[in-house]
């Protein structure tokens, strides 16, 4: 068992990669617990997806695709600002407008570059590829989300609950907005890197539904969220390498499971206690 388990950290890209997945899933999951609350998961989904043309036109320029794709996610967050600020349309509506546009846009340049098969692993993830200047990137980018949660988890909380009383006390529930839209193209720019653009809604949604299911204390979500994401990428990873299964859809496979297990105790947990309820008045 011991020899299972250390046999794939004997090598670097090996290591490289876990560590790519664990400091992706913390970042991902310190913002599930807000993107949930504040549903703003279809604003995940589009920063996702609004990333590509960034990615492809790093690829012709022979650029990082962290550049590229962090160039595309700041278009996406002001393009969103600009449309929703005037009122007449709402903030849903032009995040779907900026998703669509983007991503066909991206579509519509991999066609034209042949670089679909090149571009394939940033589609689907590659949490094995990830090299040594990624994962010091990928560590800058955690460490800002990480202190950015932290610093600003009251502003974040206030908002989040009740937006009437943050104008009260003189905070601007649009401008933490854009900032927390901010930090989701970063985390969203990361997690690309292990578990691609299809699958990274998943890791900024589910650990925080599944913990929703267990708890309805802000701090306990984000923390079995961090454990949920943390063992779903560790998990998958060990998959991955000795299954020969991708790795994304690894890590989300388990991570969905994690989400029907809390499922099931969250129902089961409920049938007790509505049973011991009725017995208590039957007595």
């Amino acid at each position: 068992m011991v020899e299972w388990l250390i046999e794939p950290l004997t090598y670097g890209f090996v290591v490289r990669g876990l560590a790519a997945g664990l400091l992706a899933s913390v970042s991902c999951a310190m913002l599930s617990a807000f993107v949930v609350w504040r549903g703003m998961a279809f604003a995940g989904d589009a920063m996702a997806h609004a990333i590509l043309p960034g990615i492809v036109l790093a690829y012709i320029l022979g650029l990082s695709f962290f550049a590229g794709a962090l160039g595309a996610s700041a278009i996406a967050v002001v393009g969103i600002g600009l449309i929703s600020r005037s009122g007449k349309l709402r903030e849903d509506t032009a995040i779907g407008v900026m998703f669509a546009g983007l991503f066909a846009l991206g579509i519509l340049m991999m066609s034209k570059t042949a670089a679909f098969q090149d571009l394939n692993h940033i589609l689907f993830g590659n949490i094995l590829g990830v090299n040594s200047t990624d994962l010091i990137i990928m560590g800058v980018v955690a460490v800002i989300v990480i202190l950015a949660a932290g610093l600003f988890y009251k502003e974040l909380l206030v908002t989040s609950f009740d937006p009437s009383h943050a104008v009260a006390i003189g905070l601007s529930p649009g401008l933490i907005r854009y900032g927390l839209l901010g930090t989701l193209a970063l985390t969203t720019v990361m997690a690309v890197q292990t578990v691609g653009i299809v699958l990274v809604l998943a890791l900024l949604v589910t650990p925080a539904a599944a913990a929703s299911l267990i708890s309805r204390k802000l701090r306990k979500i984000i923390t079995l969220s961090i454990v949920f994401s943390m063992i779903s990428t560790i998990v998958g990873f060990y998959s991955s390498y000795y299954l020969d299964f991708a790795s994304g859809p690894s890590i989300v496979i388990v991570l969905t499971l994690i989400f029907i297990i809390c499922w099931i105790y969250s129902k089961t947990a409920l049938s007790v206690k509505r049973r011991r309820n009725n017995s208590g008045s039957d007595t």
